[in-house]
């Protein structure tokens, strides 16, 4: 697909979900429970040994079913090593303008880190589809609803304190999609291999969203 149809996944979704864990041998078996919650946006951080290897062998087994990203990317070579993985988008927790170069050389999605209103800007100039606000539960709604004002145009996707209480506050907020790590990807449920209450919260989470687009 291209890289304005995943942008439309992605937001359709309206869930990103953060699998991060210790041991990267459960990790296939989540992102499938994640798509059978109906949650098939994921990234696979960096921070997961043998990231690269959890991402072919996903993409492997799920090929479309899933729309697969890398996380924690912080610098180009590790973004161009994502691609040739299979991964279809980058996140980051920072701003890292090479990172996005890299990612419109190869005509992928990005989606770098952000704080302040002014590297917001920065990274939606530089070519951001969507812009991650991290750690967004210091923040909290408020400042989402605050940046709309100048910034209607800027996509924004709150990471860090997305869970079910707050997850319609933020999309009340302007936030166009959501990123959710431990409050679905839990590290408790993935060590137990609970990947059924695994796919009973994603769905939750994907009841949340269309409860709010429904009005």
């Amino acid at each position: 697909m291209s890289r304005e149809q995943d942008l439309h996944r992605v937001i359709d979704c309206g869930i990103v979900a953060v699998v991060r864990f210790s041991d990267p041998g459960p990790l296939v078996e989540v992102v499938k429970a994640l798509a059978a919650g109906g949650v098939t946006v994921a990234e696979v951080t960096f921070t997961v040994p043998n990231a690269l290897d959890v991402i072919r062998e996903a993409k492997k087994q799920l090929g479309d079913r899933v729309l697969l990203g890398a996380g924690t990317v912080l610098d180009p070579e590790t973004a161009r090593a994502a691609f040739l993985a299979g991964a279809e988008f980058l996140v980051a927790p920072s701003l890292n303008l090479d990172v996005i170069k890299m990612a419109r050389r190869y005509d992928k999605l990005v989606m770098p880190g952000a704080f302040t209103p002014t590297e917001v800007v920065t990274a939606w100039e530089a070519g951001a589809d969507i812009v991650k606000v991290f750690p967004a539960d210091v923040v909290g709604p408020a400042f989402f609803k605050a940046l709309k004002g100048p910034l209607p145009q800027v996509k924004l996707m709150p990471t860090g304190g997305v869970d079910l209480n707050t997850a319609v506050e933020f999309l009340k907020a302007g936030a166009v999609c959501l990123g959710v790590g431990s409050q679905l990807v839990d590290p408790k449920l993935v060590a137990a291999g609970e990947f059924g209450r695994i796919t009973e919260l994603a769905a939750q989470y994907v009841a949340i969203v269309k409860r709010h687009r429904a009005g």
